[in-house]
Formats: C-alpha cells, sequence, structure tokens
C-alpha cells in the first residue's frame, strides 16, 4: 500500500472501532440499526488489519452509507456516533476511488466500465455525504437543501422545468453556439488568408471577449426583444472569440516542412488547407467547442435575468429566489448541469469520431 492508502485505512480503521465501541454500548431496542453498525465495524476493523482488497473498500463504502442513512431516516443517532461512521464511509470510498485509479492506471484492471465507475462513486459519495450531513446538523433548508428535497421537487416540476429546458437550451444556447462557433470559424479562416484581416480582425476580436456579459446582455435584449434570440446574441458574444483563437492557433499547428512538401507538390492554398491545415487544427478546434459548450450555458441563463418571457431557466432562479423557494433553484441548477455535461460529453464523442488519429484521442 502506498503512504496514502496507508494513512487512509489507518484513520478508517480507527473510526470504525470506535464507531464498533460506542454501538456495543448502544440500547438493544434498536436491533436493525446495531447489527447494521456491527458488521460495518467489524468488517472495517478487518480491512484494516488486512490487506483484501480494493472491492472491500467498495463494499464497506457502501455498507456505510446505507446504515447512515436508515440511522437517519429511522431516528436520529447519537451524535459521535453519526459522524464517525460518516467519516469512515466517505475515507472507505476515497480509498476505494484512489486504489481502482491505481489500478486502472498500472493495466491491473481494464475495460471502459471499471473506468466509468470512478467518476459515479464518487459522485454518490459526495451526494450521500451531502444528504447526511444537511439533514444531521439540521442546516436550513433555504441555505441548502438536501439532494432528496431538490429530486423531489424535480419530479414534482417535470413540466416546468421541460418548459425552460426547451426555451433556454434548445432555443438559446443551440442556436447560439451554432451561430458563434461557425462565425469565429469562418472569420480565422479569412485572418489566416488576409495579413491585412489578421492585423485589423484579430484585436477587435479581442476586444469583445472582453465585453462583461452583465453589460452586454440588456443590450441585446433592447436590440433583438425579450424572447430567445437576445439571448442566442449573447452566446454569439461569448463563443465567437474561443474558436476564434484556437483556429487561428491550430492552422498554424502544421510544421514548416510539411507546409513546403505541400508546396512541393503544387498544392494550392485551398488544398493544403482542406488536406493538411484543418486536420491538423482539429483538436484546437474542438478544444474551442468543447469550452464553448460550457459557456452558452452560462451565458443564456444570465442574459435571461434581463429580461425574458416567464420561462427560461435563468428566469425561473430569479424568480424563485425572491420566493425563497430554494429547492426549485437547485432544481433548475441540476438540470442546467446534466445538460451541460451531456452536451460536452456529446462533443468529445464527436472529437473521438473524427481526431481518432490523434495521440491523445489513441491514448484514451
Amino acid at each position: 500500500m502506498s503512504q496514502l492508502q496507508y494513512f487512509l485505512a489507518l484513520v478508517a480503521g480507527g473510526l470504525a472501532a470506535a464507531a464498533l465501541a460506542i454501538s456495543l454500548a448502544w440500547p438493544l431496542d434498536s436491533a436493525f440499526l446495531l447489527r447494521a453498525f456491527l458488521v460495518f465495524g467489524a468488517v472495517s476493523l478487518v480491512r484494516f488489519w488486512l490487506p483484501l482488497g480494493l472491492w472491500l473498500d467498495g463494499a464497506l463504502a457502501v455498507l456505510g452509507a446505507v446504515a447512515v442513512l436508515t440511522s437517519l431516516a429511522i431516528f436520529a443517532p447519537p451524535p459521535s456516533f453519526f459522524w464517525m461512521a460518516l467519516v469512515t464511509t466517505w475515507l472507505f470510498a476515497w480509498l476505494f476511488v484512489e486504489r481502482l485509479a491505481r489500478a486502472i492506471a498500472t493495466g491491473a484492471i481494464t475495460g471502459r466500465f471499471f473506468g466509468l465507475l470512478i467518476p459515479v462513486v464518487f459522485g454518490l459519495a459526495i451526494l450521500v455525504v451531502w444528504e447526511v450531513v444537511t439533514r444531521g446538523a439540521n442546516v436550513p433548508q433555504v441555505i441548502l437543501p438536501p439532494p432528496s428535497m431538490i429530486w423531489a421537487r424535480i419530479a414534482s416540476s417535470v413540466p416546468t422545468l421541460a418548459a425552460d429546458f426547451q426555451q433556454t437550451f434548445l432555443k438559446a444556447v443551440l442556436v447560439g453556439y451554432a451561430l458563434g462557433c461557425g462565425l469565429g470559424f469562418v472569420v480565422a479562416i479569412l485572418i489566416d488568408r488576409s495579413p491585412f484581416l489578421k492585423a485589423g480582425l484579430l484585436p477587435l476580436g479581442n476586444f469583445v471577449s472582453a465585453l462583461p456579459i452583465v453589460g452586454v446582455a440588456p443590450i441585446m435584449v433592447m436590440w433583438f426583444g425579450f424572447d430567445f434570440q437576445s439571448k442566442a446574441a449573447v452566446v454569439v458574444i461569448m463563443t465567437f472569440f474561443p474558436m476564434l483563437v484556437n483556429t487561428i492557433a491550430g492552422l498554424n499547428a502544421s510544421s514548416t516542412i510539411e507546409r513546403d512538401l505541400m508546396r512541393t507538390y503544387a498544392a494550392s492554398y485551398w488544398q493544403t488547407l482542406f488536406k493538411l491545415r484543418l486536420p491538423a487544427a482539429a483538436p484546437f478546434i474542438f478544444n474551442a467547442l468543447k469550452i464553448n459548450s460550457t459557456l452558452a450555458l452560462i451565458g443564456a441563463i444570465v442574459a435571461e435575468f434581463f429580461g425574458t418571457p416567464i420561462v427560461g431557466m435563468g428566469f425561473r432562479i430569479s424568480t424563485e429566489v425572491g420566493r425563497m423557494n430554494v429547492d426549485m433553484v437547485w432544481a433548475e441548477i441540476a438540470v442546467a448541469a446534466v445538460a451541460g455535461s451531456v452536451f460536452y460529453g456529446v462533443i468529445v464523442l464527436i472529437e473521438r469520431g473524427v481526431t481518432f488519429w490523434h495521440p491523445s484521442v489513441r491514448g484514451a
């Protein structure tokens, strides 16, 4: 075991031993919970003294999470026991993820499923800790609602969330993303073709990128109205410059020897562009597409704060905050986060299919 693994095992085993000692002194009127924590503490001690493999760490994390959540749902457990069990559960989840990542890196474990298991386990551990801390510490719901409350709001507000998603993402984000990235790509080709445009348009693009969104959004609303067109215009401004800069950098990525070879073959500018320079620039272009996939969503949501119909993610967030419906605000945030992550993942999958020849994709 590495020093980090040994330290985690030491702390987790010590906390499990303390939890086991407290559970032995617990009144026997809570037999189910007592047995759950007895098993958890006993197996934790076995894991601490014997290196039985990383899958036992995962099983201990799951068992601890179930026991802690069950104790929270049935009745209020003793504070010392409760927080010891929670910390122990988190440490075993951390130990499992750390050892699994090391096993995948060294080739001891192969398969895409195990690679996906790491973020899933880590994310679930964060949700468990979030749920337990907010409920166990009696955190006011206005400050931070538990994940279960947010999920209940999502389940009960599907039509509203769907309408907001359609207005913000399907209309403003996708339209603005396509126009901004497309315009940035075309302008980058023109700048690469003309030294005059390179000296004139590139500083102008830098100026546009420095414009504050909170100042641009009200102007776009005045120009294009309160519907999604003004939000799409804000997204165009936010996504234009990253695509412009990355495309220009990518067009210069091919080496001088490669360009000289194309000239030796009497290739024209456009033949060199399509057969050499654009394929070499593909990783840079996809980097801009991935960056813009998140910027577009942020820009559209913020722009809706400054004027929109009675629908949209930004409108709902600003309205529900004023009504102190924080669970609805977090529901909108969760939908936006999932939509942004899926959008980013789609761009990554397209990148892997297009740039399959690149060393970074082959290594992945």
